[in-house]
């Protein structure tokens, strides 16, 4: 795990996609009042930007392949990256397989990663009727253990905590954020890990 030497101005929420990122984003910072972005809107904002508009990331990354998306979902960060501290990001699941949003999640942001075990990650995309286009040629459930197998180094790369969300509500989360981070508005509006400096 990586742990962020000082405080940053950006809480980050990382992690595969139906962990519930968005959900407990919106929760955190709202509960902080502070500022709340979903980088897949912002991702689609990009591609609206030079004419391509979709209704979701799923659509997008479908029509435009997984290389432009990245390319987007890049430029979105550096975008967000201008405007949002102090705040809260939630990811994409497969943001931080581009060198650059790891780069910049590092040294920008405390990361807390979301995670949750295979089998609830696809419940909860089937009955949120999630499933994107495939990004392997494996079966969800299959897919969903590839991604969590290549991607799991590199959430662990950025990530300062870790937290199961498998069994938890998004208000449970959201409790077991705000018992390990602290937002510092006296320390210049700044995320720090309970603990840390």
């Amino acid at each position: 795990m990586h742990a962020a030497e000082t405080g940053r101005g950006v809480l980050a929420l990382v992690g595969p996609r139906a962990a519930g990122k968005s959900a407990a984003g919106a929760l955190l910072a709202r509960g902080l009042a502070c500022d709340f972005v979903d980088l897949d809107a912002e991702t689609l904002a990009c591609a609206a930007a030079v004419g391509i508009v979709h209704a979701s990331a799923g659509e997008l990354l479908a029509a435009a392949g997984l290389e432009r998306f990245r390319e987007w979902e890049a430029q979105a960060l550096l975008r967000v990256a201008s405007q949002l501290e102090p705040g809260v990001l939630a990811t994409g699941g497969g943001a931080v397989e581009t060198a650059s949003n790891r780069r910049w999640l590092r040294a920008h942001a405390l990361c807390v990663w979301l995670d949750a075990t295979p089998d609830v990650l696809v419940a909860r995309m089937e009955a949120a009727d999630q499933l994107r286009p495939p990004l392997t040629k494996l079966s969800p459930a299959d897919e969903v253990r590839e991604l969590r197998r290549r991607r799991e180094p590199l959430y662990a790369e950025v990530a300062a905590l870790r937290i199961d969300t498998s069994a938890a509500t998004v208000e449970e989360v959201v409790a077991a954020v705000n018992e390990r981070v602290v937002f510092d508005r006296r320390g210049g509006s700044v995320f720090r890990t309970k603990g840390g400096a």
